[in-house]
């Protein structure tokens, strides 16, 4: 059973970073959009998205946003950090079949045990896809718990 470990505020130092990669399936684009509400068809019709400038399909902008999200959440710096701001910008787009890596930097470390941390998004060719920075409260005691189990989820 993998463990989530988080790093204290204090364990944190600028340049520390984390890197987890993630392949977009039809699944991740069915379930993001059944979360969100977003059914925007150039998520889910390949002929409506065709005729974009996108050629076809791509992922929910925010989907990149959410991995960030469960990256701070989950890797660095980990269970118990409280998301306090994102800036985010949508470089080029995501598409099926695609592997991002998640990149995340400690940039600087602010008072009140918050910490600047850059969000960074590259596609399997290594183009970056979203660029940004998150502000957190990094938490101050250390926990190592085993990572939830998730139901099955059939559509």
């Amino acid at each position: 059973m993998k463990m989530l470990e988080n790093r204290t505020y204090d364990e944190l130092n600028v340049g520390d970073s984390v890197r987890v990669d993630h392949l977009v399936k039809e699944r991740d684009l069915i379930l993001f959009a059944e979360v969100s509400g977003d059914v925007n068809p150039v998520h889910l019709d390949e002929a409506f998205a065709a005729n974009t400038p996108f050629k076809g399909r791509i992922a929910h902008g925010m989907f990149s946003g959410a991995l960030i999200s469960a990256t701070i959440a989950c890797e660095l710096p980990g269970p118990g950090t409280i998301y306090i701001g994102q800036e985010m910008s949508f470089l080029r787009p995501v598409r099926l079949d695609d592997t991002i890596s998640i990149e995340l930097e400690v940039l600087e470390k602010l008072p009140k045990n918050r910490v600047k941390i850059a969000t960074r998004v590259f596609n399997q060719d290594g183009k970056q896809v979203v660029d940004g920075v998150a502000t957190v409260m990094a938490p101050t005691e250390k926990t190592a718990i085993p990572q939830p189990a998730l139901p099955p989820i059939s559509f």
